[in-house]
């Protein structure tokens, strides 16, 4: 695939996990979303730049900070500057959550199994009460998730599995340019090494694929080897890699 192509993926995954807010500096995507994620309280420098990048760093830090934030920094292979990331490894960020994008196309996409499937296109309470207990999301984010879901406003697949009437995994697709990104895989800690979640991800492509999906990307993290062994198997591949620079905020 082209530069082009990895370009509109990134775009994707903005659009995809939506902030609270967003402000715009000179060609750099400013998000917030109270701390919850470093996708949604970060610095994208992914289009044309023209202030000095030295002053426009120190901004974005007093940005942060009069909002008790990290400085968060998310570094692509399409950052503008080229030289951004040597730049904050100079101010002393530290490198978090190197993670890797991955691609597939649907065309040769495998029949799931038969299960008890429930897909939702709106966010429902009793979604999110399962994401958040599978995942020990507390109340406060909580409310700041429902808000950024609700906020996206791309097509959305929100996928349960139940097994004997428990909801044992569910996750998040979202629809948008012929394209199915999927994020929030997550299964009950009481149901994992059961093939739940290849099964799931399946029904979920394909419902993105009766939507006139013909690709699907995903976020992984580098060092999480059991996820990159599972989306090996679905037949997804590397497409780029990212991380984050990190300066703490201190009050």
């Amino acid at each position: 695939m082209t530069e082009s192509t990895y370009r509109q993926i990134e775009e994707l995954t903005l659009n995809h996990w939506q902030p609270l807010s967003t402000s715009l500096y000179d060609g750099w995507v400013l998000r917030f979303a109270n701390g919850y994620s470093k996708r949604a309280n970060s610095v994208q420098p992914i289009y044309t730049s023209t202030l000095d990048v030295h002053e426009k760093i120190i901004t974005c830090e007093n940005i942060y900070n009069s909002n008790q934030l990290s400085t968060i920094f998310k570094i692509t292979p399409f950052v503008q500057p080229e030289n951004i990331d040597e730049l904050l490894q100079h101010r002393g960020y530290t490198v978090v959550d190197p993670t890797i994008v991955q691609l597939r196309n649907l065309d040769d996409l495998e029949t799931p199994e038969p299960m008890d499937i429930h897909i939702a296109e709106q966010l429902t309470d009793e979604w999110l009460h399962h994401l958040c207990r599978f995942g020990s999301v507390n109340e406060e984010s909580r409310k700041t998730m429902t808000q950024m879901l609700r906020n996206v406003r791309a097509h959305t697949g929100f996928i349960s599995l139940s097994i004997e009437g428990q909801v044992a995994a569910c996750g998040l697709g979202v629809l948008e340019r012929g394209v199915i990104g999927l994020h929030d895989i997550i299964t009950d800690k009481a149901y994992r090494n059961r093939g739940l979640a290849e099964q799931m991800i399946l029904h979920l492509l394909h419902w993105g694929k009766q939507r006139g999906a013909q690709s699907s990307y995903l976020q992984v993290v580098a060092d999480n080897a059991p996820a990159r062994r599972l989306y090996e198997k679905l037949g997804y591949t590397d497409a780029y890699m990212y991380w984050y620079r990190v300066q703490k905020y201190t009050k």
